[in-house]
């Protein structure tokens, strides 16, 4: 077992959390009992993975989308009261680490995702908007922007859009996961074949049209998976805790 504040001090550390400007807090959101044995990590904090965490006996949950974010009404009610009251009633804390957890170069979102679909990576673009979250290199071999949806639906278990000539060439790409369309003229920036991401937006289908850019839009949940676990595994590792990702499918 161990604390759950060593815990959450070294994740806190790994991740370097206090370094990123963020639209919710980072770390400990809801604390629960002393001492983890049990660590459960899931995508997103919602009802039915905190009901499966309460079934798996965990002692604390991990995930990359948790509460409090900014803008949304800050009053303990409805849906917000039912997961706090499920969290605090049965003593179980609630970690989560958003944006420090996409740009990890080893655990993070982007670096889990790039061994996923077995990318080499060039490099991290550092400044501006993206800096830190927008990837870029190479898959193993260049595909047909086809054969690349293809890969990426049986990597993922989830089909992509695809937004573009389905003929053009990949050799050399982008890819954020998440809702990270926005960084579209960032990738193109990069002279890439093709920008990978979770979601699609209206706009980003024309931009993508007109720059000749291969866009897919590969699902949030589906380009998310990686991250927890990646980070999971290794608090257990680290600390000799047991861990189990669950996950709670979402089709976006």
């Amino acid at each position: 077992m161990i604390e759950l504040f060593r815990l959450v001090a070294y994740a806190d550390e790994l991740l370097d959390s206090a370094g990123f400007k963020d639209y919710c807090p980072n770390g400990l959101q809801v604390e629960g009992r002393a001492e983890v044995v049990r660590l459960v990590s899931g995508v997103t904090a919602s009802a039915a993975l905190l009901d499966a965490a309460l079934d798996a006996r965990a002692d604390a949950i991990l995930v990359h989308h948790g509460y409090f974010w900014r803008g949304e009404a800050p009053c303990v009610t409805g849906i917000k009261r039912s997961r706090l009251r499920l969290l605090l009633t049965n003593d179980m804390s609630l970690i989560a680490y958003h944006l420090p957890l996409d740009a990890h170069r080893e655990f993070g979102n982007n670096a889990q995702l790039a061994n996923r679909l077995g990318l080499q990576v060039e490099g991290v673009v550092e400044q501006g908007s993206a800096g830190g979250l927008l990837w870029y290199g190479r898959p193993a071999a260049a595909l047909s922007a086809a054969e690349f949806a293809t890969h990426l639906s049986k990597c993922l278990l989830h089909e992509p859009v695809l937004i573009g000539d389905p003929d053009q060439t990949v050799s050399r790409l982008a890819w954020c996961t998440g809702a990270a369309q926005g960084f579209i003229e960032e990738a193109l920036a990069l002279q890439v074949d093709a920008f990978v991401s979770g979601e699609i937006s209206e706009q980003t289908v024309h931009f993508a049209r007109e720059a000749g850019l291969a866009y897919f839009a590969a699902g949030h949940h589906a380009t998310e998976r990686y991250g927890v676990q990646g980070l999971g595994a290794h608090l257990a590792e680290k600390f000799a805790i047991e861990h189990r990702f669950i996950d709670i499918h979402s089709p976006v």
